[in-house]
């Protein structure tokens, strides 16, 4: 039913025939305002829904103009003034203006249609505005591979190290969300916990854990060893290997005394390499008197060093370091990808100077700004300390069995010093290989062969040949092999028999699960 007929039926209701002109007369008044109304709907579009101000759009040429809720407001108040329901009074105090202003909205707005209440600046773009090269710009470089998995903060980031852009990341935001791109990161809810305070000063914690994950994107995973301050959130070091494992922990370390120092204490989890698995049933009542509880390699290494080694029961004890994987996994995919590293090597490479960028968005201040890291003390060689140590027992001819292999003590001006059946220490590390320490002197090795037993006269054996002599008393027949150095044959099977120990069996080729 049109606006004149529902008019037509509410004035035969009216018994009053003064009332029903009256009546009368407003309703041909309201059907020239919903004529009017119905015209304009085609240019006018009206955001009820927004929960911002839509501001004009430059689309005035198209045929839709976009108002706000204000705007609005006055172009109705005005519609009622011209169509008579309101006097000019009425609608200067509704808008907050002077009458004569209402008088020339009135005169515009017949003229114009609903341009009229839109502001005269709206027409203009703002200086303030971001360039029509730079947005192109901006939005080319998103394209690019890569960038497109990063989110905003730190496309930001790269915005400015690497392209020399500068954008507020506010900008960056409606710029992006207004092409329909989203974060890949997204927040998740909120979960309300107690919060542990920092420590007050940098060294005195500092947390360490590993993170498997698909680093490269090549459906491989690969552990990621950090250390993070507590008091600081410093990145103190960052290193890769294939799996967890004490040699990612050690390097860690290692990089993390060579630039910042020795800490008071690690926080870390229960896993093996920490802790003994028997460290807890030795404190029940129920457990046997005759379990041991033995030192880990990584144990030893921190008490040589005098760091205290802190459990952590849960994630969520060591929480900083939990949340660093998570910036982690979101940010060096992207970086790795653009700095086209796809190998292990390159990404240890490129972790030892990352670690300050790291440091320089993220890091704060100590309450204390008295450092409890320590530098190492002078004669102490870190690759000596971080590395397996094993008690030993030379033979008479200096050589001792470690995992299935016969080493003897390579030939120097000390090494006729070391007394037959002593006690040595072997080390072993990748970086040094496999060598014998003894009172303070550390000797180099070299890979023997067991000789075949000497023959017993009462038992019944075939006769040696005349080119083969056995001598008794010598179970072993020295290599005469040089010492332990890259290329040689040594250096083969002794990385081999390292990387063994090091590295375990891990999952080499799996989808990650994030």
């Amino acid at each position: 039913m049109s606006p004149l007929e529902q008019n037509k039926v509410y004035h035969k209701g009216i018994r009053n025939p003064a009332a029903r002109s009256r009546v009368g007369g407003w309703g041909r008044r309201a059907a020239g305002i919903c004529s009017r109304l119905a015209a304009a709907i085609t240019t006018i579009t009206l955001p009820f829904l927004a929960s911002s101000p839509m501001w004009y759009s430059n689309r005035v040429n198209t045929g839709v103009i976009t108002l706000t809720m204000d705007q609005l407001k006055r172009h109705t108040t005005i519609e009622k003034a011209i169509a008579g329901f309101i006097t000019v009074r009425e609608a200067s105090e509704a808008l907050g203006i002077s009458e004569r202003q209402v008088q020339r909205l009135k005169k515009e707005v017949r003229e114009q249609g609903p341009v009229a209440v839109l502001s005269r600046k709206t027409l203009v773009k703002p200086k303030h505005a971001l360039p029509d090269e730079l947005r192109e710009q901006i939005l080319t470089i998103r394209s690019k591979p890569g960038y497109a998995k990063s989110n905003f903060r730190h496309f930001q980031e790269l915005l400015e190290v690497q392209h020399r852009t500068t954008i507020s990341y506010s900008a960056l935001y409606r710029l992006l969300a207004s092409e329909g791109i989203k974060s890949p990161m997204t927040r998740r809810r909120f979960k309300p916990h107690r919060r542990r305070k920092r420590r007050p000063q940098a060294g005195s914690l500092v947390q360490i854990d590993a993170s498997p994950y698909d680093w490269f994107g090549t459906g491989t995973n690969y552990a990621l060893h950090g250390a993070i301050d507590d008091a600081t959130g410093q990145v103190t070091g960052l290193f890769m290997c294939k799996n967890e494992c004490m040699l990612g922990h050690f390097e860690v370390m290692r990089r993390m005394i060579s630039i910042f120092g020795i800490p008071d204490a690690v926080y870390a989890d229960l896993h093996t390499i920490f802790r003994s698995p028997n460290a807890d049933k030795a404190k029940r009542e129920d457990t046997p008197a005759d379990i041991t509880v033995n030192e880990t390699q990584f144990g030893r290494a921190l008490s040589e060093l005098r760091i205290q080694i802190i459990a952590a029961r849960s994630p969520q004890a060591k929480g900083r370091v939990e949340r660093l994987w998570r910036t982690l996994q979101s940010r060096l995919p992207v970086e790795f990808e653009i700095a086209g590293i796809k190998d292990m090597e390159s990404a240890n490479v490129f972790l030892a100077d990352y670690i300050f960028s790291l440091n320089s968005e993220f890091a704060v201040e100590p309450a204390d700004y008295d450092s409890a890291f320590l530098p190492l003390d002078e004669g102490k060689n870190l690759d000596y300390i971080l590395c397996i140590k094993e008690e030993r027992m030379l033979d008479h001819g200096q050589v001792f069995s470690f995992k299935g292999r016969c080493y003897q003590i390579a030939k120097s001006p000390y090494s006729s010093h070391v007394p037959i059946k002593a006690k040595v220490t072997v080390m072993v590390s990748p970086r040094i290989g496999v060598v014998v320490g003894y009172r303070n002197f550390v000797f180099s090795t070299t890979i023997t062969q067991k000789s075949k037993p000497v023959a017993n006269s009462r038992t019944k054996t075939t006769p040696a040949q005349p080119n083969r002599v056995y001598k008794a008393g010598m179970p072993f027949s020295f290599s005469e092999e040089s010492p332990w150095l890259p290329g040689t044959p040594s250096h083969s099977e002794t990385m081999e028999i390292i990387t063994e120990i090091f590295n375990r069996p891990y999952a080499t080729s799996r989808r990650a699960a994030r």
